[in-house]
Formats: C-alpha cells, sequence, structure tokens
C-alpha cells in the first residue's frame, strides 16, 4: 500500500456530551420551577465558525456556526443501500440528518397506488391536501388554543414569594435603566414582563439600541403575541435571543404572526418544528408571505428542482433558506460544482436537498478547501462527487479537527485506502474519539481485528448490533471498555486525574 500523503499537525476535536435543556413555560411557570428534557439539538452552520457541541457524541459535529443561529432537532434517515450501508445501520446520531428519501424506516408507509396531492395546492392558497382537511388558519388556531390551555395547567400555586423577588429584580434594573437611557415609565410595565425570559440589563439596552420603538408596546400586547410564540412551539429560554436578535418582533400583529405560521404548516412543516424554525429565522416574520415567502418556495421546486413534497423538510434543515438571496446563492454553488467536478444538476439538486445550508456556504473558503482535501488524498473527481452526493455534511467538516485525523487513523491503523470511503462514506461524519477508535480497539483488545484492512461496516450499525455480531460480547462489556479509554484520553489532554469507581 503507498504511503499515505504527508498531512499538517493535527490536533483532535473536542466532543461534547449532550446536556439537558429547560422545557418551555408560560409567564407564570417562568417564575416558578423549570422542568427539564434530555433534547439536544443541530445548530444551522456557517463556515466561517466551529461547533461548540455536537447533537449526539458518537457524531463529529460541523466545522462551522454562527453563534445566533438555532439549534434543530430533526428525524434522521439513512443513506442509499447504493452506498453499502446494512438495514442495521446506526444513524440515531447523524449530525445532519438531511437524507429525505422513503428508504428511511421510521418514514410512514406509502400504499401501493397512493398519491401524494401536489404541494402548491396548499402554500398557494388553493385547496389543501387530502391529509389536510380542515382549513390551515384553523389548524393554526388549534394549535394555540391547545398549547395555551396545556401550558396554564398548574399554575394556580405560584409562589407569591417568587413573584414579588422577580418584580424587585425588574424595578431595580429599570431604574439603572431610566439612569443611562432614560426609559419612560410607561415602559415598566412591559420590561417586567420580560424580565420572565430571562432578559437581562445588557439585552435591553441591545433591543433599545437597535430598536427604540419595540418599547412604546403595551405589555398586554407583548404578552399575546408571544404567549402565541409559545403556544406554536417557540421554547422560552429561545425568546431571549430572539428578542435580542430581532425586537421588531413585539410589532408584528397577531394576524401577522398567524399568517406566517400557517404559511409553515402549508409547506409541509410539522407543527412540532415550527417553533425550532422561528427561533432559527424570527426575521421571517418581516418577509411578506405573498411577496417574498412564497416566490422562494416556487424558486426552489421550479428554478432548483426540489421536489414539492421535499420543501418543507429542506425548511426545517435550513430555515435561513427563506430570508436568503436564492438566487444568487443557487446559481453560483451550481456552476461552481458543474465547472469543478463535472457535477450533472440531479447530483447537485440532491446535495442541496440533503443538506440545503450548501447553499451558505462560502465557494473559497468552505467548499473548495476540503474538495481539494479529497482530491489531495488520492480521489478522483468521480470518487469526490460520489461521496459529496451521498454524505454533503463532509463539506462543512474541519479540516484540521475532522477530515484529516479520520483519514490517517484510516490509512495508519485500520489499514484501509480512500478508495473505501467511496464504499463507506460516512466514516466521515463519525466520530473518531466516541465510536471509530474505540471500536477498532476493542476489537483488538478481544483479538477480534482482522489482520488486514479494518471492516468499515463494524462503524455502522447500533452499539447493541456492533456487540452481538462484531465483538460477540455484552453491551456492558464495551461500554465500560470505551468509557475507560475515553476517560485515560482526557486526563492525557489536560494534565488532570480521573477518579474511577471501584467495585
Amino acid at each position: 500500500m503507498a504511503p499515505p500523503p504527508p498531512l499538517a499537525a493535527l490536533r483532535p476535536a473536542p466532543f461534547p456530551l449532550p446536556r439537558l435543556l429547560p422545557c418551555p413555560a408560560s409567564a407564570a411557570a417562568r417564575r416558578g420551577a423549570v422542568a427539564f428534557s434530555l433534547q439536544t439539538n443541530v445548530r444551522l452552520l456557517k463556515p466561517n465558525r466551529r461547533s461548540r457541541r455536537s447533537r449526539y457524541p458518537y457524531y463529529d459535529h460541523d466545522e462551522d456556526e454562527d453563534d445566533d443561529e438555532a439549534e434543530f432537532e430533526f428525524e434522521e434517515g439513512e443513506e442509499e443501500e447504493e452506498d453499502g450501508y446494512e438495514t442495521d445501520d446506526d444513524l440515531s446520531g447523524l449530525e445532519y440528518p438531511g437524507v429525505l428519501y422513503s428508504n428511511n424506516p421510521r418514514a410512514p408507509i406509502k400504499k401501493p397506488g397512493q398519491e401524494k396531492p401536489a404541494l402548491k395546492q396548499n402554500w398557494e392558497g388553493r385547496q389543501p391536501k387530502t391529509r389536510d382537511r380542515c382549513d390551515t388558519s384553523k389548524k393554526v388556531d388549534a394549535l394555540h388554543a391547545k398549547s395555551k390551555a396545556s401550558r396554564s395547567t398548574g399554575l394556580v400555586d405560584i409562589d407569591n414569594e417568587v413573584e414579588l423577588k422577580n418584580e424587585s429584580i425588574s424595578r431595580s434594573l429599570f431604574q439603572k435603566l431610566q439612569e443611562e437611557y432614560d426609559f419612560d415609565d410607561k415602559w415598566l410595565p412591559l420590561i417586567d414582563y420580560l424580565c420572565t425570559f430571562g432578559l437581562k440589563e445588557s439585552h435591553f439596552t441591545n433591543m433599545y439600541e437597535r430598536h427604540m420603538a419595540c418599547f412604546q408596546i403595551s405589555q398586554a400586547s407583548a404578552e399575546e403575541r408571544l404567549e402565541f410564540l409559545l403556544s406554536v412551539g417557540v421554547k422560552s429560554k429561545d425568546m431571549k435571543r430572539m428578542l435580542v436578535r430581532q425586537p421588531q418582533i413585539l410589532e408584528y400583529t397577531l394576524s401577522n404572526l398567524k399568517s406566517h405560521v400557517a404559511f409553515l404548516v402549508g409547506i409541509g412543516v410539522p407543527s412540532a418544528r415550527i417553533g425550532q424554525i422561528i427561533s432559527a429565522a424570527p426575521s421571517f416574520f418581516s418577509y411578506s408571505v405573498e411577496q417574498s415567502l412564497k416566490p422562494t418556495i416556487r424558486y426552489l421546486i421550479e428554478e432548483v428542482g426540489i421536489e414539492e413534497s421535499d420543501v418543507g423538510k429542506v425548511v426545517q434543515l435550513s430555515p435561513q433558506i427563506l430570508v436568503q438571496r436564492i438566487d444568487s446563492a443557487w446559481k453560483s454553488r451550481f456552476l461552481f460544482l458543474s465547472k469543478e467536478l463535472g457535477a450533472p444538476k440531479d447530483n447537485i439538486v440532491k446535495m442541496v436537498t440533503k443538506h440545503p445550508q450548501l447553499l451558505h456556504y462560502s465557494i473559497e473558503d468552505g467548499i473548495l478547501p476540503r474538495i481539494n482535501f479529497l482530491r489531495s488524498i488520492g480521489m478522483r473527481d468521480t470518487d469526490v462527487l460520489k461521496v459529496l452526493t451521498s454524505l454533503t455534511q463532509v463539506l462543512s467538516l474541519s479540516l484540521e479537527e475532522n477530515l484529516k485525523p479520520k483519514y490517517l487513523y484510516l490509512v495508519n491503523d485500520l489499514k484501509n485506502n480512500v478508495q473505501s470511503l467511496t464504499k463507506y462514506p460516512m466514516y466521515l461524519s463519525l466520530s473518531l474519539d466516541q465510536r471509530i477508535r474505540p471500536r477498532h480497539r476493542f476489537l483488538v483488545s478481544l483479538k477480534k481485528a482482522p489482520k488486514g484492512p479494518f471492516p468499515l461496516s463494524s462503524f455502522v450499525p447500533t452499539d447493541e448490533r456492533f456487540c452481538k455480531r462484531w465483538a460477540g460480547t455484552s453491551l456492558e462489556k464495551y461500554h465500560t471498555f470505551r468509557q475507560s479509554m475515553l476517560l485515560k484520553g482526557f486526563s492525557e489532554k489536560t494534565g488532570r486525574k480521573t477518579l474511577t469507581s471501584r467495585r
């Protein structure tokens, strides 16, 4: 086997663990107890930032993200069978679960002869789809009423002492704002209400400098509008960031908010995802549904070539696509990939459908360097195109902290060649520290690792199937081995001693 091309010095990427996030609550409940859920999300990325955390520790995070972008969580799909993936693939931790094809085992099974009605009959204001028997606006109102009723449950016994404490904090804060920015006394009720979302002095001053007029809204109007956003799925913890980024949201009328939510429902966005889209792109409310948002969807379908049934999923993966100059973004990247790799339009459409963040990435600083890296390790342009079509998320992974270390481990430790990546491109999306290295070394410790090239298919299944099929041991034994290895690696990197429990 030819030696791998020389690469620059590499450093390992951090692999943070999922954290507990507070569940949404009403204004009154926010003053009292806080509930938590085991939920972490994927963030939308820009190519000039590094991701601070990933959704699942087994899969690597993208390189780039904007601190103001919202966190997302979506259903995972499986890669196409032609790429060599097995039926027991574990895609539960894939950071970019953007595969939108029907071979997803979790997708609803379509009955023979059952065709999906045209999407434009709904989002263009015509007859709704068959599955949407009721009017979209009625669905929005029903969603609002149902959520409002559920959030009002159990709020009778709110602690009065906590109420008084929050009121004293908001009054103290308001006095500071009056001294520095001459806040009007009439704004106190609104400030007091917004404090329930965790806003502090710096947040209010930021909002004041961005859009002072937002404070002239009455507390009752603001509460009506923000409570509606909470009712359709916006999380209380995200409201603070939304208000700071887009203080104009306090001025949007309730009818405007409802019409935009109805638009999202009309293009096929599930009600459970609406709040996440609003949190990611609150400026979306400032765009006209008829003159801006619908033409954007029409462009994606008619010019780009996105399937109508996939438009809602594309918007879920990248809400910024609704507020982006989509025509120039598409044309520039289409021309680049066509010229650079000879990519047919069908392949590029698949890339955008699976990973619409592609339209946000810089060509010179994001896309081209990763293409050149794949070339530098021995891939032909046809191989690069196959990898990018199958796993477009490669374009978002860090060169120094993800792609290069995994390639070196592939050829030096796993004794594989670059051609294996065309069959198992998913290898590049898996975590080196949390999945690839532990499984490899576990099989080596059991003396069950093959002498030749290590099979990349062993990294694909779930831990349970891996232990049963490849290791022939218990899941607990593998998890103990991996945890021990991770703790050892952590102590080596930080120079700290780790405590181990004795049995």
